[in-house]
């Protein structure tokens, strides 16, 4: 959702008064013996028996939602707003309750890094995991429930019952703003770490919402751009990818995006929300808009939205006397207001709102410190080794130790926009982008703790200072940093500002040059070959530079793997420049499209395995202080799907985590795959060194499947497919083959 938009269209002509605003006043005692009440019943039956006691204006509550901040530039032209008196202030949204039902409003907050705070120069200070991408990186599910536990339960405290996270958009645009957000390009990774984000957040009695739901690829001219997907591209792609964060993480909620989907706006699609995500899933649950993602009354609610987000971003109160004026004449019928409010009721009593009510402000019983150690060690399980020619762990023999750059003598770099956390001691420093918020965790004083060598700081502004500085270094340790944020996307892959200058200068100086990249995605490396060792660091969270400091020096491995492609250069990207940017668009076309169907499902490696493109880093790709070999790789048919085991041990001579990739592949004949292989199965594994463990995987069958729209079935075709155990998708291992036999799925897997 965009917080900090500053321009909005001119509002349809309307009147203030159609928005009947809440205003606080004393809450009756709701009704008695009231069935929807009774905890023992089942969520479906609270629901319904509580839509049946409800008036029609009541059920309108529930679907109208108000942006919870003062926002006085909302208001143009014969648009009026004012911030609900009952909402949390400086939050992402408010939705009445009904009190007379005993129904609680819905306090609603940004999003997948933590408890965010919009618009306001005194902001909640709370705990940041690290970027979502960051999370993928680990490739450990148990570390993104810990995640979503924790901020889960920083927001109940906070006084939230609605957390607007569980953000996983296929990473289609590498130079997409928001890719920080979100968990990769495989639909697997993609799902499973999603969405045991949301089940962690919705352990703590808050639904949490999965989003943007769908193709929201990227942010320039977000609010316009046509997709262009066909269905069995897009459900062996990213609707795969939502299909298994929903079937992992139960979302309460659903946001739907921003852009235009095959000619029609996400929010007004009823392809995807009623067809795909109610009816072939059976999404129980409901649809919000995103903030101002809402351009219709009667297209929207008859296509699946269920929730207008974050009035007044949109046009016009469209769910609000519009709605009601709808259902009184028919164009909206009754029973669809009956199903929109029953959605919101059910995922309330699904996930203990009513039952487990939020007491408002409780933050002073968080957990800090325990919530530290949980997003330190998100950070470490996350950073990943790209290069190392012996320079890391740093030696305990160096004398002077030089750190260039990246504030890294404060802190560690956030994300920008709506999922902005804000820690005790934050700053701000200018950026090229924009002005970025740091955490003050220090990568220097880390370092500095650890080591008995004298570590010195330059800022890097000065390339030539920095290079005659590093000349008397035994070690240089470059801090480079990428701001991103959402409502922008990045010009390219370079790093900002002169910092390839930099990093090349530094090391042209020293050989002996060590990169921390904290950056939102994947960017290119002019001086790789200059530098002796590599460390992507994503957006690391609150406590992030003590983790780099402890990978650094040797404290802990360096575990996390790719989640994405790091393409060599945008050449080979299935687009070269990002469609729909007004400032190269003569026309300035107000309706600008984009092709995915371009690549259609073959998404980030599945792209350049199928075009025989060699990237900078591979999808998969991390190193470790240790080594690892398996053994013993085999595969059978398990159901419709694979079984597939293997031995993994530590060959080396320390303690740390790999991750087994399992890529399936048909061995005659590709006919309806997107790429050669897909990732069918992971598992991440610590080990002492000299340990071995045995692993065995399930491989989902709709991994060995091709879509038919028209049946609306997934089939695996007779014959024999490669199973093969990878350190990344352009590094097999091991090969197996194994016999399958025809195999008919419906439109959910089974």
């Amino acid at each position: 959702m965009t917080l900090f938009r500053r321009s909005l269209v001119c509002a349809t002509a309307l009147v203030s008064t159609l928005v009947s605003m809440p205003v606080r006043a004393a809450e009756p005692a709701p009704e008695a013996k009231g069935a929807w009440l009774d905890a023992s019943q089942s969520p479906e039956r609270r629901a319904d028996a509580a839509v049946t006691a409800m008036t029609q204006a009541e059920k309108l509550q529930l679907v109208f939602g108000y942006y919870s901040n003062e926002a006085p530039w909302m208001s143009n032209g014969t648009k009026r707003f004012e911030a609900p008196a009952a909402g949390l202030p400086a939050s992402a949204g408010y939705v009445p309750g009904v009190a007379r039902l005993g129904i609680p409003a819905q306090w609603e907050t940004d999003a997948g890094v933590g408890v965010a705070t919009q618009g306001t120069p005194k902001p909640r200070l709370r705990t940041a995991l690290p970027s979502g991408i960051a999370i993928a990186a680990s490739w450990n599910p148990g570390t993104a429930f810990a995640g979503g536990a924790m901020i889960g339960n920083e927001a109940y405290l906070s006084g939230f019952n609605v957390q607007l996270a569980g953000g996983m958009n296929l990473t289609r645009e590498p130079r997409n703003g928001r890719n920080f957000e979100y968990t990769g390009e495989d639909p697997l990774l993609a799902g499973t770490i999603a969405g045991n984000t949301i089940r962690g957040i919705q352990s703590n009695h808050v639904i949490s919402t999965m989003k943007h739901f769908a193709f929201n690829a990227q942010e320039t001219n977000r609010n316009h751009v046509d997709v262009k997907i066909a269905d069995k591209a897009a459900r062996q792609s990213d609707l795969l990818a939502f299909q298994f964060a929903y079937e992992t993480g139960d979302p309460g909620s659903v946001m739907c995006a921003y852009n235009r989907v095959n000619g029609a706006y996400s929010c007004e699609s009823g392809w995807l929300l009623d067809e795909v995500l109610k009816q072939d899933w059976g999404f129980k649950g409901y649809v919000m808009s995103d903030w101002g993602g809402t351009h219709s009354t009667v297209a929207a609610a008859t296509a699946g939205l269920d929730q207008e987000s974050g009035w007044a971003f949109d046009r016009s109160p469209y769910f609000s006397a519009a709605l009601d004026e709808a259902v009184n004449n028919g164009h909206v019928s009754r029973t669809r207001l009956d199903d929109m409010a029953r959605r919101i009721l059910w995922a309330m009593f699904a996930n203990g709102l009513v039952d487990h009510p939020v007491r408002g402000d409780q933050s002073a019983s968080i957990d800090l410190a325990d919530h530290a150690r949980i997003t330190q060690a998100a950070a470490e399980d996350s950073l990943v080794l790209l290069k190392n020619d012996g320079l890391l762990p740093l030696a305990r023999s160096a004398r002077r130790i030089l750190i260039v750059g990246g504030h890294a003598d404060f802190g560690v770099i956030s994300g920008g926009g709506s999922s902005q956390v804000y820690a005790a001691g934050y700053r701000q420093f200018d950026e090229p982008l924009g002005k970025a918020v740091y955490y003050p965790s220090s990568p220097l004083k880390g370092i500095a703790s650890r080591t008995k060598a004298t570590v010195t700081y330059v800022d890097g502004h000065d390339a030539k200072e920095a290079a005659r500085a590093a000349r008397k270094a035994d070690i240089v340790i470059v801090f480079a940093t990428q701001w991103t944020a959402e409502g922008l996307d990045t010009p390219d892959l370079n790093l900002p500002g002169q910092q390839d200058a930099l990093i090349g200068a530094v090391a042209e100086a020293n050989r002996k040059t060590v990169v921390v990249l904290e950056t939102g995605g994947p960017v290119v490396m002019p001086w790789l070959d200059k530098v002796g060792a590599v460390v992507e660091a994503w957006y690391p969270g609150t406590s992030g530079g003590e983790a780099i400091a402890r990978v650094l020096t040797g404290e802990a491995d360096p575990s996390g793997h790719l989640p994405v492609t790091f393409p060599a250069s945008a050449a080979q990207l299935p687009r070269v420049r990002i469609d729909g940017d007004r400032k190269l668009d003569e026309l300035d076309d107000p309706h600008p499209h984009t092709d995915y169907d371009i690549e259609g499902a073959a998404v980030g490696y599945k792209w350049f395995d199928a075009r025989a493109l060699k990237p900078l880093f591979p999808f998969g790709f991390g190193l470790s202080y240790t080594t690892f070999s398996s053994s013993g790789l085999s595969a059978t048919p398990e159901g419709k799907g694979l079984r597939v085991s293997l031995t993994v041990r530590n060959t080396g001579r320390s303690a740390g985590s790999t991750v087994t990739q399992i890529y399936v592949a048909p061995v005659a004949t590709l006919a309806g795959w997107e790429a050669p292989k897909r990732l069918g199965a992971y598992a991440k594994t610590e080990l002492q060194a000299g340990e071995s463990t045995s692993i065995a995987l399930s491989v989902d069958p709709r991994l060995l499947a091709t879509f038919d729209p028209a049946s609306k079935t997934w089939t695996v075709k007779a014959g024999a497919y490669k199973v093969m155990a990878g350190d990344s998708a352009d590094h097999i291992i091991a090969t197996t083959t194994v016999q399958l036999g025809q195999q008919t799925l419906d439109v959910r897997g089974k």
